[in-house]
């Protein structure tokens, strides 16, 4: 039975030896996008409005909940199916708001601060070039929307915990940014393709956003 046994492997070994070998090229799961759908967000107490897709959601920011907001125009359009979410904060010119400040002990407190246009948009793209440590470019575009707003669209590569961010403005009165975000491990080729469908998403938001 010794003599049988080993030569069913040393058969197995010869087989197994000379199978043909197909290497496998990596890959990811395909992903069955929804049809483009939008509805109008228009909360009267709201002092901005836009459209965003039917299978997103929008959300208050947690940060938020059971406390009386100083931001309170704060909001989440969340995308349920694919673990993202654009963070959009929205602030008014010349209000205060809260920032953090670093203290001489290195830690972050909050302070309330005033709202100018300038900070803000100094504010936006510094937040962006934070992620040039993992993006090997980061490319910047002036929008126009059909109302005349005005803005800067980000787009950076790499495995980056953002791809996609803007901020908008009247210069006057209303500041607004998004920046579109991922429950998920950065990882620029498995994201592309759902990158490159929310960025559509992105854009309806921008191009239908109207000032109150």
């Amino acid at each position: 039975m010794k003599k049988i046994f080993s030569c069913f492997w040393v058969c197995m070994v010869f087989y197994a030896c000379n199978s043909p070998y197909t290497s496998r090229k990596e890959g990811y799961y395909k992903i069955d996008f929804p049809q483009k759908k939008y509805v109008l967000f228009d909360n009267a107490s709201f002092p901005y409005s836009f459209e965003y897709p039917a299978y997103a959601q929008v959300v208050r920011d947690s940060a938020f909940f059971d406390t009386a907001a100083i931001n309170p125009f704060w909001i989440n359009v969340v995308f349920p199916t694919f673990n993202g979410k654009i963070y959009i904060s929205y602030k008014k010119i010349g209000a205060t708001s809260v920032y953090k400040v670093k203290s001489q002990d290195g830690k972050y407190r909050d302070s309330l601060g005033k709202n100018d246009f300038e900070k803000m948009v100094n504010d936006a793209f510094n937040l962006t070039f934070k992620n040039d440590i993992k993006a090997y470019s980061i490319q910047d575009s002036v929008m126009h929307t059909p109302d005349g707003i005005s803005g800067i669209f980000f787009k950076l590569s790499g495995n980056v915990a953002t791809a996609n961010q803007f901020f908008l403005s009247d210069t006057l009165h209303h500041f607004l940014r998004g920046a579109l975000y991922f429950d998920a491990t950065p990882n620029e080729d498995s994201l592309a393709p759902v990158n490159a469908f929310l960025k559509e998403d992105m854009k309806h938001l921008i191009n239908t956003l109207r000032w109150k």
